[in-house]
């Protein structure tokens, strides 16, 4: 009594169980079921289909990657999504494709190179490139095969590089549009650069943490005119230009417009008054250096400063004198000492704990440095990003991470897009002999003759992955895949990156696709931790490789715990312990399916009418309708771990642990209701296989097909709700496992062995539990009372009363001085914890916390107490 329309597969003949091994092998049928799916076209979408469109771009790894857990878990997520879409009769796309990832492949390739002796300049700019394409074609891209590990259900066929040919002309049609609008500019400002990498890096890319350094407290001048500045970075002294204090700080009033001597130097430098200066903090001044310090930049711009730039892009001081050619460190140093020597250092503290950016890529220490680069001017792109999410045109999910967003592109400043690297779009733009600059569309030809040159930096990465939505699909060409699959769907992307990724994606899209934002939600999730909620390093140890655990316990089962741990935008902690028992739930799976094919369940014909069907027909059949209800609602909710843990209790508890065990019973009789019951139990299995598909696609695949004989789960139809419920139903068995579960507790309390069986009386006349008495005896081992039988325990549970005889299967004597040693135990615990809450003096002094466990210690012994003593009074007499 699900929906089954147009799903019913073609019937199959013969012992269907006998094809499957008793036991589920993930390695045996996983990659030959993955190359059969993509062998048979069911991930290639059609652009000209009339299906609805449904669309999801992968999040494009760096071609450098390899497969690590947070791609496991966000690839899980989408596939679900996907697979799902597929299966309702949406034209379903995920688009795969792999990043250029510009600075981490020109350092791996650098490396092999070094290993040679050489380094990029010994090759040229030209033969580099080359290899950097060489090593892609040999090495990079490995990622993709462990995503078919992994099942992911990509289009192959669209599969995209941010290098390729396409993506390139999008890039420089969107420079030169941008361009043209006066939205992309050149200027010098202060950048973060990495003396490591050699290149501008984005505010983005720059990693803080707290690192040990040092204050150090200069008096510039001499007597009264004297001013105390402090500095974390010693070495950038040289570059000093100014000293600013605050315009309404009355201690330094009467300097403001003089000149003092900056030491070391011989250079005299102005004071100036600048509101950015903050009175209260330190000595009230601070030293300015426009060349080495966005703020002090800023000062700069204000007070007409010069810039002085110290060091080179090896962060190499420059400057003549005693320190040129140190590096910054040995240079911090040595000015220091210097200082020292000429009594100008009026304090010094170390270690000093301050927060310190580090390049994302390599970890060295950012070194902020004025540089000519290429900037976007984010002003009107942002505002449209962020009103496009005020309006509702894109929905953030979970929606209270709006204000991170919001608090993003509120507050952007203009993006510096050119890095000084050789592997990337280059940017497209020619410099003449005679001052000129042209920027170059695709179709168009660049300048030649003497003195033309282009520029020699590239654009940043994010540049050209912030096109993905629809370069990918073919932009800035119109073409059908363009105009069926855009607006994409839903983005399924960390938090983590809303910055670096999303909001570069809305910018762009908005503005290239005329006003069309590039998805209709962004559903963010959290970041994959260790069991203790720990982030995953090299350096903690803690870092797992997916792989492994799909070595060992299947890709379903590393599958299923992701997805069983993702709350939107919640970080997902993970043990092995979790993956071991999703393999358990893959496991119980197979060999519940595998009982009911051999004793024949079906998917063969219509289900009978539901007077036809036993009371536990009727609620498993219930119960399989509002599960579908539940997780189709939870799915539009991108509330993965709710839906998963729905599925695994109506899988595991309902399904396998009590109507596959009631069933054995129906079955056992024959007759008309053994086969009302076949039938059931096959269209149960039939649909719970296909709910957990998107999630667990392997073992479901091998079962579901077996079981129906059909082509494969994959394009098979999502289930429906059919709006059967039998509430009826559902209070009778839920009456009869209230009885199974009471005396399953109170075998358990008397210490009796799960499969002991034990002679029973039910008194059941009178309530709904009497056709159910066959079913009670078999899931409680009762057997019928036999001459002789005298009760030793009566369980009154809902109406019915369950009488045991006890007597020869426990020690009595032995389990009665038991218990009454617990039962002592528990009083003891009581008397003391009564005691210390009868205290006024202790609970005068004690904290909440500590109050509250005595509390929850003294409610644990009063119920032992009760339960232990209930025992005692079951126990046989004598």
């Amino acid at each position: 009594m699900t929906d089954t329309t147009n799903q019913r597969p073609v019937s199959t003949t013969g012992d269907e169980a006998a094809t499957l091994p008793t036991t589920y092998t993930p390695a045996d049928v996983e990659g030959e079921l993955y190359e059969r799916w993509v062998e048979r076209g069911y991930f290639t979408a059609d652009a000209k289909s009339d299906k609805p469109p449904f669309t999801i771009v992968i999040p494009p790894p760096n071609v450098t990657g390899s497969l690590h857990l947070g791609h496991a878990f966000e690839h899980t997520l989408i596939d679900a999504l996907v697979r799902r879409k597929r299966m309702q009769g949406y034209e379903a796309l995920w688009q795969p494709g792999m990043d250029h990832a510009g600075i981490a492949t020109q350092n791996v390739v650098e490396r092999e190179l070094a290993k040679e002796g050489k380094s990029r300049h010994d090759l040229g700019r030209e033969a580099f490139v080359e290899r950097v394409w060489k090593w892609k074609a040999e090495s990079g891209g490995q990622i993709s095969g462990q995503m078919r590990r992994l099942g992911d259900g990509v289009d192959w066929s669209r599969e995209r590089f941010t290098m390729d040919e396409g993506l390139s002309q999008a890039v420089q049609t969107i420079f030169k549009k941008l361009f043209d609008d006066e939205l992309i500019y050149r200027a010098e400002r202060i950048i973060n650069w990495c003396p490591r990498c050699l290149t501008a890096i984005s505010d983005i890319e720059v990693e803080y943490q707290d690192d040990d350094g040092e204050l150090v407290s200069i008096r510039y001048g001499e007597g009264e005119n004297a001013i105390v500045v402090a500095t974390t970075r010693a070495e950038t002294m040289l570059g000093d230009t100014a000293v600013a204090v605050h315009p309404e700080d009355e201690r330094y009033k009467h300097l403001v417009g003089t000149e003092i001597e900056l030491p070391l130097t011989g250079r005299r430098i102005p004071i100036v008054a600048d509101a950015h200066v903050d009175p209260e903090f330190g000595t009230g001044a601070v030293k300015v250096t426009p060349a080495h310090d966005p703020n002090d930049f800023e000062i700069g711009q204000r007070h007409n400063l010069p810039n002085v730039a110290v060091m080179d892009e090896h962060a190499v001081i420059t400057v003549h004198g005693p320190f040129l050619g140190l590096d910054r460190l040995e240079a911090r140093s040595a000015i220091v000492a210097a200082l020292r020597a000429e009594g100008r250092i009026v304090a010094e503290k170390r270690p000093y704990v301050h927060s310190v950016g580090h390049c994302s890529r390599c970890k060295t220490t950012i070194e902020p440095r004025l540089s000519m680069q290429w900037w976007v001017k984010v002003g009107p792109l942002a505002k449209a990003a962020g009103d496009a999410v005020r309006d509702g045109k894109v929905k953030i999910h979970p929606q209270e991470m709006e204000k991170r967003y919001f608090d993003w592109v509120d507050n952007l400043h203009d993006w510096c897009i050119s890095r000084q690297l050789w592997w990337g779009h280059r940017i497209p733009v020619w410099y003449g002999p005679n001052g000129e600059v042209v920027c170059v569309g695709p179709d168009e030809q660049p300048p030649t003759g003497e003195g033309w040159r282009q520029d020699s930096d590239v654009l940043d990465t994010w540049f050209s992955s912030g096109l993905w939505p629809f370069s990918t699909l073919g932009w800035p060409e119109q073409t059908d895949s363009l105009a069926k699959f855009y607006p994409n769907s839903v983005l399924v992307t960390g938090y983590d990156i809303l910055f670096f990724w999303v909001a570069r994606m809305m910018m762009f899209g908005l503005y290239a696709m005329d006003g069309t934002p590039p998805f209709h939600t962004i559903a963010l999730h959290g970041m994959v931790r260790d069991q203790n909620g720990k982030k995953m390093s090299k350096s903690f140890g803690n870092v797992v490789n997916p792989l492994d655990w799909m070595d060992k316990y299947g890709s379903d089962a590393l599958r299923f715990t992701l997805a069983r741990g993702a709350n939107p935008g919640v970080d997902v902690p993970i043990g092995e312990d979790w993956v071991q028992a999703a393999r358990n739930f893959a496991n119980k799976i197979w060999n519940a399916t595998r009982f009911a094919l051999m004793n024949g369940a079906t998917v063969e014909g219509p289900l009978p009418a539901p007077e036809e069907l036993t009371a536990s027909d009727r609620w498993i059949l219930s119960r399989l309708n509002s599960t579908v209800a539940e997780v189709d609602g939870l799915y539009e909710d991108y509330q993965f771990s709710k839906l998963s843990e729905a599925l695994y209790h109506f899988a595991w508890d309902e399904v396998f642990d009590w109507y596959v065990e009631l069933s054995k019973t129906t079955l056992a009789k024959g007759g008309p209701q053994a086969d009302a019951a076949r039938r059931v139990l096959g269209e149960v299995l039939d649909v719970t296989l296909r709910l957990l598909h998107p999630i667990v696609p392997f073992v479901t695949e091998t079962l579901w097909t077996t079981l129906t004989g059909a082509e494969s789960v994959v394009i098979a139809d999502w289930p429906k709700d059919s709006g059967f419920r039998d509430a009826a139903a559902e209070a009778e068995i839920a009456t009869l496992q209230q009885v199974v579960t009471e005396v399953r507790r109170f075998r358990t309390d008397q210490g009796l062995k799960p499969g002991q069986r034990v002679p029973a009386a039910l008194e059941l006349d009178g309530t709904a539990l009497a056709a159910h008495e066959d079913a009670i005896r078999s899931l409680l081992r009762l057997t019928a009372p036999e001459e002789g039988f005298a009760a030793t325990a009566s369980l009154p549970v809902a109406g019915a009363t369950v009488s045991l005889d006890l007597s020869g299967t426990i020690d009595v004597a032995a389990e009665r001085k038991r218990l009454a040693k617990d039962l002592a135990a528990a009083e003891k615990e009581k008397a003391q914890t009564a005691g210390k809450l009868g205290n006024e003096a202790f609970l005068a002094k004690a904290p909440d916390d500590v109050v509250a466990k005595i509390r929850a210690r003294q409610e644990a012994a009063e119920a032992d107490i009760v339960r232990i003593t209930a025992q005692l009074a079951a126990l046989p007499q004598g």
